[in-house]
């Protein structure tokens, strides 16, 4: 196998897992430690991966990967970790949800859930729940991100001021080890430090891979967070964190209390 086909399938990897190990890769092409050392060399020296340690990461940049590269990045872990925090989300309440692609999968697991008013951020959420004939929908406006859907700038924060919802469900580009909720866009961090803010109640959603990359900007932290929907253990010093703050973790598939 040549390496114009290795070199993709070792970025999805790398996507998927939020990591790739010499060794594990080697067996999984059936090729040497000294071909895939190579391969990640190639890769780094492009930009699109960093070299640890056994292996390699996905880069630590300040710019975020392109929406349609984060749509399919996991979409069984975020559906699973929608359908967790989806349950937890009762009837006849005010919603927020914002930015990302895993709040666009907790909206379409919403498809069930009856009289919400939802005030949103992200024109991708508007749209999958457009058709959902139980559910309002309001639309903060903003400045339009054309790469995603995401609308920010002083305009959404203000509009999001004019409300106090129940529950808010956000998402983020990256977890800190110290528990910190960081992203990219400055804009963004604003108008999500605005609906922690404005809400009663809040849900992150974010997958494991998050705890592999690093962003810039901070949103807040984990102690502002009333429960933390994933799909992985958290690390013990960030689970005792979370026990101080007491931020109830669930990991999903199963939608199981993390106890650690």
């Amino acid at each position: 196998m040549s390496q114009t086909i290795r070199h993709p399938e070792i970025l999805e990897i790398a996507r998927r897992e939020g990591k790739v190990t010499v060794d594990g890769l080697a067996a999984h092409f059936g090729v040497t430690l000294q071909t895939i050392r190579r391969d990640l060399t190639d890769l780094a020296e492009e930009g699109r991966l960093e070299r640890v340690h056994g292996g390699a990461v996905l880069p630590s940049g300040t710019t975020n990967i392109g929406y349609e590269e984060r749509r399919v990045l996991n979409p069984e872990v975020k559906d699973a970790i929608a359908r967790a925090c989806a349950a937890e989300i009762p009837n006849d309440i005010s919603l927020f949800l914002n930015i990302g692609t895993s709040t666009e999968a907790v909206a379409r697991a919403l498809s069930g859930h009856r009289n919400l008013l939802v005030v949103t951020n992200n024109m991708n959420v508007a749209n999958i729940l457009a058709g959902h004939g139980s559910c309002e929908v309001i639309v903060t406006g903003g400045q339009l991100r054309r790469t995603d859907g995401g609308l920010v700038g002083n305009l959404a924060g203000n509009t999001i001021k004019q409300f106090k919802v129940d529950l808010a469900v956000i998402g983020c580009s990256a977890l800190d080890k110290d528990g910190d909720l960081l992203d990219f866009d400055i804009q963004e961090v604003g108008v999500s430090q605005t609906i922690l803010r404005q809400s009663r109640k809040t849900f992150l959603v974010a997958d494991g891979s998050k705890f592999t990359r690093s962003a810039p900007a901070r949103i807040a932290s984990l102690e502002a967070i009333d429960t933390f929907f994933t799909d992985a253990p958290l690390t013990a010093d960030l689970a005792a964190k979370c026990k101080g703050w007491e931020t109830e973790v669930v990991v999903a598939p199963d939608g199981a209390p993390c106890l650690e």
